[in-house]
C-alpha cells in the first residue's frame, strides 16, 4: 500500500463494486447531481428538452421552404401552410404545421465553422473549440448549477453522449450527462439499476464499506480529484438502485400503447416519451438525439427526409407538445430542435447537400414563449442571413437565463483561464416573453 504509483491509483479505479460494475458502467451511472422532487405545476421549475439533430439539419427541407429559389437550390417537397396564417413549412412535417402557434422558428442561426465536431462543440458550449481546454456543455453546466439532494440526476442524454461536445470537459466526468440508452429497443432497461443475481443489499453495504477503506488510503495520495470523483459515481449508482421512484420514471412500458403509437415507434418518438418521463419527475436537461450524424444527408437527401426522417420528428415532437400541454407543463418546458448546422442551398452531384453553418434554421417551442412567430429571415435562395442573424453565444445565454443559471457567471478552466459559461452572449429579447 506505500507504493502506488499513479497507473496502480488509476487502476484501482476500475475494481468492481458488485463484482461487474467496472469504471465504464460506474461513469454511465454518474454524478453527484440530482434534482429536487417534482414541484407543483405553479411551481415547477424550468427543465429544457432538446432534440439534437446531429449531422445537421435540411433548413430548406425542413422549417424555410424556398418554393420560389433558383431550381438547383429548390427542395422537390412542397410548402405548406401552417395554423399562422403566412408562415410555411415542408409538407412532410404536417403535424407540427397545425401547432405552428406554440412555436418560433428562427430562420437566421449563423455561425463560421463548417466540420462537425468543433460545430458541435460550438453549439453545445457556446466557446470556440481550443486544443487546450475541453469546455463543458450546456448539459454539464446544466448538472453542476441545479443539482440537489434527488436520487435523478439533472441532466440525461438519451440514448448518451456522443462526444466531448456533450460532456463535461475540464468540470470533470461526474457532472457528464447521464446516459439512458434507446428506449426504443425491446423490453428497454437501464443498465444497472439492479443488484446483480446473487447480491443482496447487506452484501453490497459490506462491499462497500471495503471499498471506503481502500478509498481512504487512495484519497490521501490524490491530488487531482480522482477519489472524490469515483466515490460522486459510486454514490449515484447505489442511489439510483435503492430508489424504485427513479428506477419507475425509466420504465417507459408502463405507458400505454396508445400513447406510445402516438409519439411514434422509434429511437425519436420513444427518446420523446422517455424526455417527458424525465422532466416530469425533475429531471431539468434532457437531449434526445437519434445518434452521431444521423442527419449528415451528403446523398440521396430528398427519400431519406421524405420517409423517415421528417416524418419520425413529426410525430415525436408535435405528440410531446400535446403532452405537456395536457399535463400544464409546456410553460415550464422549454423544447428545443437543432443540429450544429444547416446544409448547403445547392444540391450536390449526390443529390444530397453538405454543410452550411451562414445560415441555419431551428425551433424553440415552450419555456414560456409566445409561439406563432418567425426570428430572422434568409435570403431567397437560403445561403446567408438577409436580417436578424442570431449568434450561439446569444441562445445559450438566452437558454441559461430560461433556466435560472447566472449566464455571465465565470469557472476557472484546468489550465486556470477563467471561462464564461454564456460565452459573453447575451439573451435575446425575442425568446424572454
Amino acid at each position: 500500500m506505500e507504493n502506488f504509483d499513479r497507473r496502480s491509483f488509476v487502476k484501482a479505479g476500475s475494481l468492481s463494486l458488485f463484482g461487474y460494475l467496472g469504471w465504464g458502467d460506474v461513469l454511465r451511472l454518474r454524478a453527484d447531481t440530482a434534482l429536487p422532487k417534482p414541484a407543483s405545476d405553479s411551481a415547477r421549475e424550468m427543465s429544457v428538452i432538446h432534440f439534437w439533430l446531429a449531422g445537421g439539419i435540411s433548413q430548406i427541407d425542413s422549417f424555410d421552404p424556398k418554393p420560389e429559389a433558383d431550381s438547383k437550390y429548390r427542395s422537390p417537397f412542397k410548402s405548406i401552410s401552417t395554423s399562422v396564417p403566412g408562415i410555411h413549412i415542408c409538407e412532410h412535417l404536417p403535424e407540427l404545421a397545425k401547432r405552428m402557434e406554440r412555436m418560433v422558428i428562427i430562420r437566421s442561426m449563423t455561425h463560421k465553422i463548417a466540420s462537425h465536431p468543433d460545430a458541435m462543440t460550438f453549439m453545445m458550449t457556446g466557446q470556440q473549440p481550443l486544443a487546450t481546454i475541453q469546455m463543458p456543455s450546456i448539459q454539464a453546466i446544466a448538472a453542476k448549477e441545479l443539482r440537489s439532494g434527488n436520487e435523478l440526476p439533472a441532466s440525461v442524454s438519451i440514448p448518451g453522449a456522443s462526444g466531448s461536445w456533450d460532456r463535461a470537459g475540464f468540470l470533470g466526468p461526474r457532472f457528464d450527462p447521464f446516459s439512458a440508452g434507446n428506449p426504443n429497443q425491446e423490453n428497454y432497461k437501464v443498465r444497472d439499476l439492479d443488484l446483480p443475481m446473487g447480491v443482496d443489499w447487506a452484501r453490497m453495504d459490506h462491499r462497500r464499506n471495503l471499498l471506503k477503506l481502500v478509498d481512504e488510503k487512495f484519497r490521501r495520495m490524490d491530488k487531482v480529484g480522482i477519489a472524490e470523483n469515483m466515490e460522486s459515481y459510486y454514490q449515484t449508482a447505489i442511489d439510483l438502485m435503492r430508489s424504485e421512484k427513479a428506477k419507475k420514471t425509466f420504465k417507459i412500458d408502463e405507458e400505454t400503447d396508445a400513447v406510445r403509437e402516438r409519439y411514434g415507434r422509434t429511437s425519436t418518438g420513444q427518446g420523446a416519451l422517455l424526455a417527458r418521463r424525465l422532466v416530469e419527475s425533475g429531471v431539468r436537461f434532457v437531449t434526445v438525439s437519434r445518434g452521431l450524424g444521423a442527419w449528415d444527408h451528403h446523398g440521396n437527401i430528398f427519400p431519406q427526409l421524405a420517409n423517415d426522417y421528417l416524418g419520425e420528428l413529426d410525430h415525436a415532437v408535435s405528440a410531446l407538445l400535446d403532452d405537456l400541454k395536457d399535463r400544464s407543463m409546456l410553460g415550464t418546458t422549454l423544447v428545443i430542435i437543432t443540429g450544429e448546422f444547416g446544409r448547403t442551398p445547392e444540391i450536390n452531384a449526390f443529390q444530397g447537400r453538405d454543410h452550411w453553418p451562414n445560415v441555419f434554421s431551428m425551433v424553440v417551442a415552450g419555456g414560456g414563449i409566445t409561439g406563432g412567430r418567425v426570428l430572422g429571415e434568409s435570403d431567397k435562395n437560403g445561403m446567408f442571413v438577409k436580417d436578424n442573424p442570431v449568434q450561439v453565444p446569444d441562445l445559450l445565454a438566452t437558454i441559461y437565463k430560461k433556466l435560472g443559471i447566472d449566464y455571465e457567471k465565470e469557472y476557472v478552466s484546468n489550465i486556470g483561464r477563467p471561462v464564461k459559461i454564456g460565452a459573453n452572449g447575451a439573451p435575446i429579447p425575442f425568446l424572454l416573453s
